[in-house]
């Protein structure tokens, strides 16, 4: 009670944030979190890869789906993430016989995906973070908000893999009826073209004609799924999706992601990482209906946190 009292006190969105942010779809905050904080983060991140034991891992890659070939990880390791932390690798990382060709620590795409309720540095930054509760009482994208998802995603130098354009929402990850993901990204390193910045298109999320979803298949594993005319979300009859903008970042900066918005990030080509935090809420129940088909699914022993309570 008294961190949501403390947190009505707050106001850290003006109008013109918050009209920017339904105008693009996106809205960079600079600074929101401080320099302690962000090292903080950092820190802990380094920390989760040099503690993980490499011996024991399936060597499961993540896969963005840009090569032949190449399908996005649809093992009993990743769809099981969802209450745990794991770590999934670059697909450089690993030889054509599976074997890890570079340091464990430059080898990890992403740790993922409970990290918001398992890790105590993360949970602080996320559920216990009284200018996240405020932030959202302002943007008033929600009612009830829940966080499904939390992942570092680290972008490692000279490996770290194109992510190509894509929405979170309803296309690829967090499906609801009606559609509520909002996506959290802060970077804890400097990010540049170089090291693989977000690029949006601004305005996309209100005119993007979704065909397909990102699911989980019947015969197991994830792949897309075509969706008929009556399922797909719809934007104007004739598509049409405005220029990127490449959305350059400092450590700390938070990053508004509209769960309908285009974005992507480009390889990692320079010596440096681009190690970022990100977490995803969604609308509770039962002012939104989460789908059985995606991906990630609550479990007894974690159902999905709701950021009030």
């Amino acid at each position: 009670m008294a961190s949501q009292q403390a947190s009505q006190s707050l106001e850290l969105l003006s109008q013109r944030q918050i009209d920017q942010f339904h105008k693009n779809g996106f809205l960079c905050i600079p600074g929101f979190f401080n320099q302690e904080e962000t090292t903080t983060l950092l820190n802990r991140s380094r920390q989760l890869l040099h503690d993980f034991d490499i011996r024991s891992h399936p060597l499961t890659k993540f896969s963005t789906g840009t090569r032949e070939n190449s399908k996005h990880v649809g093992d009993e390791y990743f769809l099981n993430s969802g209450d745990k932390i794991r770590f999934f690798l670059e697909e450089d990382a690993v030889d054509s016989r599976g074997t890890l060709i570079l340091p464990k620590e430059k080898s990890v795409n992403k740790i993922g995906h409970a990290l918001h309720v398992l890790d105590p540095a993360f949970n602080a930054a996320t559920m216990q973070n009284d200018r996240i509760k405020s932030l959202c009482k302002d943007l008033k994208f929600h009612h009830n908000p829940s966080v499904l998802q939390s992942m570092v995603i680290c972008k490692q130098q000279s490996i770290g893999g194109e992510v190509p354009e894509h929405n979170d929402s309803p296309e690829i990850f967090q499906y609801t009826d009606p559609p509520s993901a909002l996506g959290f990204w802060i970077p804890l390193e400097e990010c540049t073209k170089e090291n693989g910045a977000l690029s949006f298109s601004p305005g996309s999320h209100l005119n993007r004609n979704i065909t397909k979803r990102f699911v989980r298949l019947p015969a197991g594993g994830t792949g897309f799924e075509a969706l008929t005319p009556s399922e797909g979300v719809s934007g104007n009859a004739e598509e049409t999706i405005p220029p990127y903008e490449l959305v350059p970042c400092s450590p700390g900066d938070l990053v508004l992601i509209h769960g309908s918005v285009l974005h992507k990030s480009g390889r990692n080509t320079s010596t440096r990482t681009r190690f970022a935090y990100t977490f995803h809420m969604i609308e509770s129940p039962p002012d939104a209906v989460y789908d059985e088909k995606n991906w990630l699914q609550p479990t007894a022993e974690m159902p999905f946190t709701k950021l009030f309570e």
